[in-house]
């Protein structure tokens, strides 16, 4: 009987998932949601916009387009915006490559979070 309970426990938890939601879209369409550092930057930002569904939408974009340190990056435009002009603008070669993979990015999460 202890047996039983066990297998139904860790069934029970590994179901859990934790960071990971899915919302199904308009046209059927599903969408993962996840947490992460965009995703905390997004909810913690005053914008008016801003709720689980955007932020964990646009955190799933990042997650298919963007690596750990890039995101990073991108989550502190929410706090302080003024910081996306100035590696926009950076001759840094590391800068350039992270605003190609950004601007890719933010058009995939405006096309997709709507």
């Amino acid at each position: 009987m202890r047996l039983v309970i066990m297998f139904v426990l860790v069934s029970v938890l590994a179901s859990c998932g934790g960071g990971n939601r899915t919302v199904v879209k308009s046209g059927g369409a599903v969408m993962r949601l996840s947490t992460g550092p965009i995703s905390r930057a997004c909810m913690a930002s005053d914008r008016k916009a801003r709720n689980p569904q955007l932020c964990g939408c646009i955190q799933t974009v990042a997650n298919q387009t963007l690596d750990g340190g890039d995101q990073r990056m991108a989550a502190r435009f929410f706090s302080d915006p003024h910081q996306a002009q100035e590696i926009r603008q950076s001759d840094r070669l590391n800068h350039e490559v992270f605003w190609k993979k950004y601007k890719a990015f933010a058009g995939n999460a405006e096309r997709l979070c709507r």
